[in-house]
């Protein structure tokens, strides 16, 4: 059987996942250049969360600091035939909770820990830590 048959409903998560990250770039990236004083590849160290752009570049890297794992994740669920229901439900619950992460973080200016951001980065580190479990196990049972 194909994949795309096994796994088409986790492809089109994967596929929400890097359309996310590629429109948090977008906005991280036109954010800053919009600036009078923008220099590429540098952020102003005297931006704070107040500074919509500061969060937006926050979100951008948060997304490169987390993304990659979860894709390594996806890939090596995928690689070993894990259960296509459960690889989908961790891979749509990931997708959605770095949405959800992406609109607080552009929406609330806190320096608060926890901040209401941070329940949605906790949902999608779970969602990476059980599909790295789920790995495991069919790697265990294969």
């Amino acid at each position: 059987m194909e994949l795309t048959t096994i796994y088409g409903t986790a492809f089109w998560g994967i596929f929400l996942i890097l359309l996310t990250w590629m429109a948090q770039w977008f906005i991280a990236t036109g954010s800053k250049g919009r600036k009078a004083d923008a220099v590429p590849g540098k952020i102003d160290d005297s931006l704070g969360h107040k500074s919509f752009t500061f969060r937006a570049h926050r979100t951008f890297m948060n997304s490169i600091e987390n993304v990659p794992m979860m894709l390594g994740a996806i890939f090596l669920s995928i690689l070993v035939g894990a259960d296509a229901f459960w690889v989908m439900i961790f891979i749509w619950s990931f997708a959605v909770s770095r949405i959800l992460h992406m609109l607080m973080y552009y929406a609330v200016a806190t320096n608060e820990n926890p901040s209401p951001r941070s329940y949605f980065f906790l949902m999608g580190l779970l969602s990476n830590i059980g599909l790295l479990v789920l790995s495991a196990i069919t790697m265990m049972n294969g």
